[in-house]
């Protein structure tokens, strides 16, 4: 059984951009190379004079430096962006140095093109990715069954593969954040003879979740919980980053060194 916990408004927007998706995609045409050349350059919002945007060639660059660059389209009167998800917007005026749309709030976001060079430097490309742990973090369980003593480890590595979650801003424009796994290693003595060690990553779980929540989820623990006759007990979750979602699944290690990787019942 899978447990999820809702509080973000991924499943809200992702709900209302899938809605009448179909009915925009079939009315899909010929992109508009007009438009995209007038899209070209640094975009500020008219409120705050602050930079949202760089467009170079096909692609959107957002200030926020954790967002990962995102490609568009402009076809007929709606720009299309492609990231984790597909996002329609439907433009209201556009201009060689106007650009209005609406957001997936309804939000009429107003832009004006930018002339000062100095706000190029909002779109220096920083890293900026929010890890779950900074450094290899190591668990020694010492346990007795019949007898004899085990030492169950669990060593959780972080790692340089990127996640790539899709986060609406307040006023509805879809982006994708970008942070790092984690790998965790489990190995399980006898004294000084190893029965097991392996790594495990999150895409061994890809039979018992869903492949939409793992493609934006991390592996964020793994727990020792118990030994039986049957063999080590340990519990993995897999949660999408900065939010409440997520799913815990056990996995089984034999006495004679095999793993299995189940649903949490």
């Amino acid at each position: 059984m899978m447990k999820y916990v809702v509080i973000s408004l991924i499943v809200f927007f992702s709900a209302a951009c899938s809605g009448n998706k179909n009915l925009y995609f079939s009315k899909q045409g010929k992109e508009d190379a007009n438009a995209k050349e007038l899209l070209q350059g640094i975009w500020l919002d008219d409120e705050t004079e602050s930079p949202l945007m760089r467009v170079e060639g096909d692609t959107i660059y957002y200030a926020d430096a954790q967002s990962a660059p995102i490609a568009f389209k402009i076809i007929r009167d709606t720009l299309y962006t492609y990231g984790n998800d597909t996002t329609y917007y439907k433009i209201d005026k556009q201009a060689e140095h106007i650009f209005w749309f609406h957001s997936i709030t309804d939000n009429i976001i107003k832009l004006h093109k930018s002339e000062d060079l100095n706000d190029s430097l909002s779109f220096v490309r920083q890293e900026l990715v929010i890890p779950t742990y900074t450094e290899v973090t190591r668990r020694d369980s010492v346990v007795i069954y019949n007898g004899t003593r085990y030492r169950a480890y669990v060593y959780i590595n972080p790692s340089k593969m990127k996640v790539i979650k899709t986060t609406y801003s307040e006023d509805g424009i879809s982006m994708d954040n970008v942070y790092y796994d984690n790998v965790m290693h489990i190995c399980v003595y006898e004294g000084k003879k190893s029965l097991f060690a392996s790594d495990i990553t999150k895409q061994m779980f890809d039979q018992i979740v869903p492949e939409d929540f793992l493609t934006q989820a991390i592996l964020s623990d793994t727990k020792f919980v118990k030994v039986d006759r049957n063999g080590f007990h340990y519990q993995a979750v897999l949660a999408i980053p900065e939010s409440l979602i997520y799913s815990i699944a056990d996995m089984e290690v034999s006495f004679e060194g095999n793993l299995a990787i189940t649903s949490t019942k």
